[in-house]
């Protein structure tokens, strides 16, 4: 197995930490250089001062001056002044005197203003054409970078937190895009779509994701050529069955117009007809699994077909009671009536099968809510056989499943045939494919509880 997804995590955990580092170190001078400088209306307000301090200072009015310092540094609370200076040559060369003019006695107004001193800095704005200056003490008002630690506090984690979580995004992306194509083909497998492929999917990519879509696609199409074999070799076999089955019984019924009242004749006759339904269960198992159809045509009431079923298993069980507690009407919405009702027959058969002769079988139907807030109906069948162990209560809707194999050998009462754990699985599938499901659960009191859910609608 290559390790190139491993170099790609490598490459862009590390390519984004140092991208952070330098991006945070950036931004973090850009803005205190930023937040160190003065604001253009600020600046222009300082010079406008140097302005009135010259124009006053060249009037030769020093009272004048002095009475707009005064009321300048009462309003802005601040120390303002006007200075004179002069550079006297003490000793070494000459010729350096130019060199001399415009030094400052304060900040420029175009300066940097230090964020992290203390005291606030003495601002110079120089008169032309002179060695005066005015002098003023920077109002707090005008200091900038009144901000600055909220900033640095943001650059300092939300900065970093926004670009890791970006770069999770990206590692989660990268990572979930082919293993969301898995999840995908697995559920389209799962629900019989047996060409279904991940590796074109991922296109050029390659890396452990590419090779581990490659072995699914090895595994699917195995296992979807043997389902799909067993299945059809299945289906081919009942149909090939029905000929010589059909010739059978024929046969059986001649012979029992020749000899009626042989016991011999009539249990032909029985196990005849069971091994054309067990024939047919295996036929309508195999077509819903292969073609996992969705069964929602008609419109029928759940309560009407619940009558007929019960009233035929109570004529083909008198020595069982059936005790029903239905409403006066269930109407199912795009349902099917054959589809349902085989699978609540096969369920009801069951139920009165494992009962003892003289003891009930209950069933009862109400409201059940949906997800979603749907409508649905909840049809709960209970007998009063030994129920089935805990770890077996999913199992017994497997086809061919039986927990208890020798109860359902030869007879099963009043010369009925037992069953070949068909009925529950094909009504599991029934309901499945009109969107309703069935789970079974063992009673407090003994016995077995079966829960069915339909949807209204």
């Amino acid at each position: 197995m290559n390790r190139l997804l491993l170099w790609k995590l490598i490459l862009l955990i590390t390519a984004g930490i140092v991208a952070m580092f330098y991006l945070i170190n950036y931004v973090t001078v850009r803005a205190e250089e930023e937040m160190s400088m003065l604001s253009q209306a600020h600046r222009n307000e300082l010079r406008g001062w140097g302005r009135e301090a010259e124009t006053r200072y060249r009037s030769g009015d020093m009272a004048s001056l002095q009475e707009w310092l005064e009321n300048l540094q009462h309003r802005e609370e601040t120390l303002a002044a006007v200075v004179g200076y002069s550079i006297r040559h003490v000793a070494g060369s000459r010729g350096l005197e130019d060199r001399y003019s415009g030094n400052n006695l304060g900040r420029d107004v175009e300066w940097k203003i230090h964020l992290y001193f203390e005291n606030n800095p003495v601002m110079e704005i120089p008169f032309e054409n002179s060695d005066t200056s005015f002098l003023v003490l920077l109002p707090d008002r005008m200091r900038p970078g009144s901000h600055w630690q909220t900033t640095r506090l943001l650059l300092q984690i939300f900065l970093p937190a926004l670009i890791l979580a970006i770069v999770s995004m990206l590692l989660y992306r990268h990572i979930m895009k082919p293993l969301g194509s898995l999840q995908r083909a697995t559920r389209d497998f799962s629900r019989g779509d047996f060409p279904v492929r991940v590796r074109p999917q991922l296109g050029r990519r390659k890396d452990e994701f590419s090779e581990l879509a490659t072995t699914f696609d090895q595994m699917a199409a195995r296992i979807g050529e043997q389902l799909v074999n067993q299945r059809q070799l299945i289906a081919d076999f009942s149909h090939e069955l029905r000929t010589p089955l059909t010739r059978l019984e024929i046969a059986i019924e001649s012979l029992g117009k020749q000899y009626p009242g042989d016991p011999d004749v009539q249990r032909l006759y029985r196990e005849s007809r069971h091994f054309r339904k067990l024939t047919e269960d295996t036929l309508a198992l195999a077509w819903l699994d292969n073609e996992q159809p969705q069964l929602n045509q008609e419109t029928l009431d759940l309560v009407d077909l619940i009558d007929v079923i019960v009233d035929d298993a109570r004529f083909e069980f008198p020595d069982r009671n059936i005790h029903t507690c239905l409403p006066d009407s269930a109407e199912l919405k795009s349902s099917n009536h054959q589809a349902v009702g085989q699978a609540l027959e096969n369920i009801l058969r069951n139920a009165l099968r494992y009962t003892p002769t003289g003891e009930a079988v209950e069933i009862a139907l109400g409201d059940y809510p949906l997800e979603g807030g749907k409508a649905g109906f909840r049809v709960t069948v209970q007998d009063r056989g030994p129920g089935v162990p805990e770890a077996l209560l999913e199992t017994i809707f497997r086809p061919f499943f039986q927990a208890d194999p020798s109860r359902n050998t030869g007879q099963s009462g009043n010369g009925r045939s037992g069953g070949v754990g068909l009925g529950l699985a094909l009504a599991r599938r029934q309901l499945k494919a009109v969107g309703g499901e069935v789970d079974a659960s063992n009673r407090p009191g003994g016995g077995l509880c079966m829960t069915i859910i339909l949807p209204a609608t």
